[in-house]
């Protein structure tokens, strides 16, 4: 692609050349035009309903008595998209009594597949500030463990607010290093890992992300994000399951970090059982993957109305 075409869909559209370039690379000219046409739209808003605090009917009734128009997501039962909003999500009664949590739907599909059972042991390995640690614990309604493990302090702070709003019983937070997990001597049923990452996904929502990222950033979040899945993988009991996801485009930071997983350690790729999204890439920026990353699942907001999102589950054998 001439670098013209790259500086001028840059300067349209307030991007380094950096990035889109990589992105012309990786989807084309057509699809990237889309892409970029998307994120200055922005998403809607979403909610995911607490049924540890109520049903999805009851909330969508409180709601729509106070002139929010919401709209049911198919992919998670219990997750809503906010098409008018009367006043501020974060200040109704509902949200301050733990009805729902603000959270974008793409991150409610890693513990939605990730499918915790009661009885189960289960690892959130970057928890705060707390979205996914609550769905997985309504998911066990309340029942079995879960062990929250994050380094930053004010994000812990947050956690334990919504773990204490959400009316969660069942979490164990820790706050320190995930790449530190073996320590604890922790054997999981099942480990989520919404791994820190580069975040180009989230333009939607924050538009710095256009310019503030470049390959040096990626290379640093890939260095981390394969530690984390490594101390993860130690930590899996037998049959065990991960779901690995980032909200990154990046395949350094997804397909790279699952390929050399499997290569390194006895576990495979299997299916999400999303019957929406890309496959994973095998092949992208000069490099191939196993065919079996095929079965990981890529969302965009101009294929999918999400932000940009990886996702893959792993089973150990």
């Amino acid at each position: 692609m001439s670098d013209k075409i790259v500086r001028d869909l840059a300067g349209r559209f307030g991007y380094s050349t950096y990035l889109v370039d990589r992105y012309i690379q990786m989807f084309g000219l057509e699809d990237t035009l889309r892409l970029l046409e998307a994120n200055e739209k922005g998403l809607m808003n979403c909610i995911r309903c607490n049924t540890l605090r109520v049903s999805p009917d009851h909330l969508l009734d409180r709601l729509e008595n106070k002139k929010f128009k919401l709209e049911r997501i198919g992919w998670v039962p219990y997750g809503f998209r906010v098409l008018k909003e009367s006043f501020s999500l974060g200040s109704t009664t509902e949200y301050l009594l733990g009805y729902y949590y603000i959270q974008e739907v793409a991150s409610m599909l890693p513990p939605h597949l990730l499918a915790p059972q009661p009885s189960d042991c289960v690892v959130d390995l970057c928890a705060a500030p707390g979205g996914k640690t609550t769905q997985l614990a309504q998911i066990m309604g309340n029942k079995g463990v879960i062990v929250a493990i994050d380094l930053n302090r004010e994000r812990m702070r947050s956690l334990r607010s919504n773990l204490s709003r959400c009316g969660v019983s069942n979490v164990i937070a820790y706050r320190m290093d995930g790449k530190d997990l073996p320590t604890l001597g922790v054997i999981a049923d099942r480990i989520l890992i919404d791994a820190p990452c580069s975040c180009d996904g989230v333009i939607p929502f924050d538009p710095s992300r256009k310019k503030s990222r470049g390959m040096e950033d990626i290379e640093f979040c890939s260095s981390i994000q394969k530690k984390l899945v490594a101390a993860a993988i130690q930590c899996l009991a037998s049959e065990g399951e991960l779901v690995y996801s980032t909200c990154s485009t990046a395949p350094e930071e997804n397909e790279r970090i699952i390929a050399e997983a499997i290569e390194k350690f006895d576990v495979q790729v299997v299916d999400t059982g999303l019957q929406f999204g890309d496959e994973g890439f095998r092949e992208a920026l000069g490099v191939r993957y196993p065919d079996e990353l095929r079965l990981a699942r890529r969302l965009y907001p101009h294929k999918n109305g999400t932000e940009g999102f990886f996702i893959c589950k792993l089973r150990k054998r």
